[in-house]
Order: C-alpha cells, then structure tokens, then sequence
C-alpha cells in the first residue's frame, strides 16, 4: 500500500520543507501516535480518542473511538492536523474529517522500521517538531536486538470468535525479531478467523502468546485453551503500540517469551 504524505501548510522540516511552522493544535486519532506526541510535545495534543490512555495524566478533549471518531466534535477544536492510520481508522470517517477541511496525515506502520520512518514523519514533517532523544534511542534498541527464541507460535488477538495475527502485521514483525515466527504468517488475510481445532493441531505451533489487548487475555482466559502448548501472557502496549514504548519492548516481550520457553542457544 502506498503511503499517503499529506501537505501541511505552516509546516518546516529539514527533510520536507515548508513554511515557518504554525501547527500548534493536534487531534491524534491514534492511542500509539498520541503517546508519542505526548512524550515530545503535549501541548500540541487538543483532542484524542477514548482508547488515548498513555500517558495516564493526558489532558486533552475526548472524541470517541478510532472507529467512530466525532467528526464534528474533532472540528470544533479547529485542529492544524489530525494524525491517523490506515488500519485503526476507518476511510469514510477520514474523508469526512478532510471534507470538513481539515488536514489528516495517515501512517502505515506494518514493520518495526516503518514504525521509526512513520514516527520520524509524524513528528518532524507533520507537527514540526525537532526529531526526540526518544525516538534515537527506541532505534539503537531494536539495532541491537538479535532472534533469541526459535520458535512458532498462534498468536490470538481475539476469542468469540477467535482471531489471530496473519500476514503482514506490526506485531508480527516485532515477534519475528524476537525469534518468534507466526504460524500465520503467509494467510492470506491479515486477522484471519480461525477455529480453535486449527489453533491446536499437532505440530502447528510450538508456542501460544497472549496479549492484553485489543482482547485482555490473562492467566484465567487464555492459556486453557491451548493445553498443549505453553503460554506466554504479554503486553499487548509493548507488542502492537508504535511509539515511547519501542524502546522497552525487546526486554519486556523477551523476559514474558522466556518465563514461556526457554531462548534458542546463541548462533
């Protein structure tokens, strides 16, 4: 999929150009882009969806979910940008945000790399912020991370049904990273519907992870679903937000991934 850069006027980056910058009012429609802004500008931040709940203290206008966004409501706040992204939010409620003439910038985060690109982008280009120590230092921690599991694993991201992480997923490329192949990877979809029957088939999976969110997994809903297989119950934040918690999530993934299996020996 082709990465949409929008043009946002009053905006000087370096490595985009423009004008002076003016952009002084955000609504960020994204929890992982929130966190982010939050962690180097947060007096940008005017409006953010109710699953924004990092950092705790966050004081900025509620405006719904990322799936139904109050477009008027997000109006109102007469906002310079709105940040967004192509697989939490919904087309039609983008266009209506754009018909409303604001300025949306959308991301695309599917790998750990393009998460650093994409952050960079956001910030830099798009609020016209200097590049943060943070976003450095998340970049030197993944540089240095090595595939310290070798293993595959079902990795459910809902049950009733249960779904679980295909092809082609931000998530999914953290735990490849890791050492952590997904059964799943080569589906055909990105969030396929699978039986649980399939989930547990003999030599399909060495591994089930279980993390707290988008569905909130825990030692008493989850793991008994896979008696075969050991469980590792994670940080749904650390796996699948793009943002300041980059820089923790090779430890916290890793240290959740051993107290399931041990690491693979050292290549």
């Amino acid at each position: 999929m082709k990465l949409e850069v929008v043009s946002v006027p009053g905006v000087r980056s370096p490595r985009y150009g423009g004008a002076v910058g003016t952009v002084r009012r955000v609504v960020s429609l994204v929890p992982s882009l929130t966190e982010a802004v939050a962690a180097t500008a947060p007096e940008l931040l005017a409006g953010v969806t109710d699953w924004c709940v990092h950092p705790p203290s966050l004081d900025a206008v509620r405006v719904r979910g990322t799936k139904n966004p109050d477009v008027a409501g997000i109006a109102a706040l007469a906002p310079d940008l709105v940040l967004a992204n192509e697989e939490e939010n919904r087309p039609a409620d983008l266009a209506a945000l754009r018909a409303a003439g604001l300025a949306v910038l959308v991301t695309e985060v599917r790998t750990v790399p393009q998460a650093f690109t994409e952050l960079d982008r956001v910030l830099t280009a798009g609020c016209g912020l200097p590049r943060p120590a943070w976003l450095d230092e998340a970049e030197d921690v993944w540089r240095s991370v090595r595939p310290a599991f070798g293993t595959t694993a079902v990795v459910p991201v809902w049950r009733r049904p249960w779904m679980v992480l295909g092809r082609d997923t931000f998530a999914g490329d953290v735990l490849a990273r890791l050492g952590v192949r997904n059964a799943y990877a080569d589906h055909a979809e990105r969030y396929p519907r699978v039986s649980l029957a399939e989930l547990n088939e003999p030599g399909r999976a060495g591994l089930a992870v279980l993390p707290d969110e988008p569905y909130r997994f825990t030692a008493a809903d989850g793991p008994e679903a896979f008696p075969r297989l050991p469980a590792a119950l994670v940080s749904g934040r650390h796996l699948t937000w793009y943002g300041p918690t980059l820089a923790e999530a090779p430890a916290v993934l890793s240290a959740a991934l051993a107290a399931a299996v041990p690491a693979a020996p050292p290549r």
